[in-house]
């Protein structure tokens, strides 16, 4: 796990990027899958202030995948940490709820025949969303999903494919 004391949630994409370059990956220019993951497991495992509990779904993750119409229509796998917060000026919602926030890393990839192939067999588009607590439980979670995403042969092809693109981004989630 790591820790490195009180990091605010509004810095989580430079945290993530941050880890994602521990592990000798550029963000914007990604060409090891399985190193982008170890660098999420152990952004996933680092405490952000701000945020609402787990137990509240206030910090949860989810891996994505297939063709997104705002990735050039490419095939992508998403890594993702959702937070959801109540404080800053926007971070509270109309009723005051937690707005909820997206960190991920995005990953498109060329279409290849033996993908688009392996696309259409695809019977799951991501994981669900997981909101189990820093520490072991998380560390059990993340083994749990990294299985079920491998149960999909796109996904297993694309974890060996090379990206052709990456960005890590941090929006509002709608």
């Amino acid at each position: 796990m790591c820790s490195a004391g009180s990091i605010d949630w509004r810095t989580a994409a430079q945290v993530f990027e941050q880890a994602l370059r521990k592990h000798g990956v550029r963000p914007t220019a990604v060409t090891d899958v399985e190193l982008a993951w170890d660098a999420f497991v152990g952004f996933l495992q680092t405490e952000l202030t701000g945020v609402t509990p787990a137990d509240e779904d206030g910090d949860g993750f989810v891996v994505q995948w297939g063709r997104r119409c705002w990735a050039g229509n490419r095939l992508h796998l998403d890594l993702t940490r959702q937070l959801a917060s109540r404080e800053g000026g926007d971070a509270e919602g109309p009723d005051g709820e937690a707005e909820l926030w997206h960190v991920e890393l995005r990953l498109a990839f060329d279409d290849e025949p033996t993908l688009i192939a392996l696309e259409r067999g695809l019977t799951a588009v991501d994981t669900g969303f997981r909101f189990d607590p820093i520490g072991p439980p998380r560390a059990a979670a993340l083994a749990e999903v990294r299985a079920q995403a491998h149960q999909q042969a796109l996904v297993r092809a694309l974890w060996t494919a090379t990206p052709v693109g990456s960005e890590v981004t941090f929006e509002r989630a709608c």
